[in-house]
């Protein structure tokens, strides 16, 4: 009776947190029988769904980036709003790590596709130091009720990845049963 009474408040609770009722399968209740030995039924699973911006931007770094070369990445980039003008913004936040070649401008606006295949597009930058560098691409829509945006960082990395060597705390001794143990030294004042 008792597993009865939780099966049927679980599908009540899932239900009401469905907000709007209108064929949303991430938030419908999902129906959960119980086993016939009476063991206790398996917990019901949601799957979260990642909100979409206004703007898909997908991308592909082409070669590999070298120090001071300039490296090709290619965008693609579609409007969920449909055919609509797209203005790209790309942008460093760390000058000192990366640049713009002259002839890359800092601002593009892309005319809306006719059919739905993506807008494709190209940018340039030249690393200036290895490491993980960002390129940020911020794509603006324009709709009646405002400019609509979705930005996503373009991670670049250059030159081998630094592999981080841990630190040793304290020395390892075995203890009375014979098991390994770390002895941690306190600091004295």
């Amino acid at each position: 009776m008792k597993q009865a009474i939780f099966v049927l408040s679980l599908i009540v609770g899932l239900t009401a947190c469905n907000d709007d009722g209108a064929g949303s399968t991430a938030n419908e209740a999902v129906p959960v029988e119980t086993p016939a030995d009476g063991a206790k039924p398996a917990p019901a699973t949601r799957h979260t769904v990642k909100p979409e911006g206004p703007v898909q931007i997908s991308y592909q770094i082409i070669g590999t980036p070298i120090v001071g070369q300039p490296v090709a990445i290619d965008l693609q980039v579609r409007s969920v709003l449909g055919p609509q003008a797209v203005t790209l913004s790309y942008r460093i936040n760390d000058a000192t790590a990366m640049q713009f070649p002259e002839a890359q401008p800092p601002q593009v606006s892309i005319a809306p596709s006719t059919d739905a295949s993506p807008n494709l597009q190209q940018v340039r930058v030249i690393p200036l130091r290895e490491g993980r560098l960002y390129l940020n691409v911020s794509a603006d829509v324009e709709t009646e009720s405002g400019t609509l945006s979705t930005v996503t960082a373009i991670p670049i990395q250059v030159g081998g990845a630094a592999t981080r060597v841990p630190q040793e705390s304290g020395a390892v001794t075995t203890d009375e049963d014979g098991e390994a143990v770390r002895v941690m030294q306190g600091e004295r004042e």
